[in-house]
């Protein structure tokens, strides 16, 4: 994953990919520079660390594109039943270990969504969506995430002076 910027002028598709793509960056980018220790570190009342941050963007991967549009049970995939189990560290969890589980599920989502029109629909809790609801929600749920952790980054490194 790079940081580029992708076409701002392109089809609908081409443009919604690319903004999902600059969120995926922008989320995978928060690990780097930080330590193992700095990435565990909880700065709010919540489960929410950088570290859990990137892991949970996996579990959204994972729900949105390998559950919901490959029509994957998520049972069958291994991934927690709520969101904020998604969040949960474990001892084998590290940068570098939730780095490359998150552009695995990236990188599979990606081959997901190639085999399927922006049109196609799938079954939520709220009704059916389209791929097209799919990628436009993963660029605002992504952003949000990348958000709260730039805030998260900036107050770690602000502790080592």
């Amino acid at each position: 994953m790079t940081a580029e910027r992708g076409p701002t002028v392109a089809g609908e598709r081409a443009l919604l990919e690319a903004m999902v793509d600059r969120q995926r960056a922008a989320v995978a980018g928060l690990l780097d520079d930080l330590t193992e220790e700095e990435a565990r570190v909880r700065l709010v009342p919540s489960l929410t660390t950088v570290l859990g941050l990137v892991k949970h963007a996996t579990f959204v991967e994972q729900v949105w594109f390998h559950s919901r549009v490959a029509g994957v049970p998520r049972a069958e995939l291994g991934i927690p039943d709520t969101v904020d189990e998604s969040f949960v560290l474990t001892d084998d969890d590290t940068v570098a270990s939730v780095r490359a589980g998150y552009a695995d599920a990236c990188d599979r989502s990606r081959t997901i969504a190639a085999e399927h029109e922006l049109d196609e629909e799938y079954p939520w809790h709220q009704g059916p969506v389209s791929l097209r609801f799919v990628l436009a929600h993963l660029v605002a749920e992504l952003a949000r995430h990348a958000g709260h952790g730039d805030i998260l980054v900036e107050q770690l490194r602000a502790r080592r002076a």
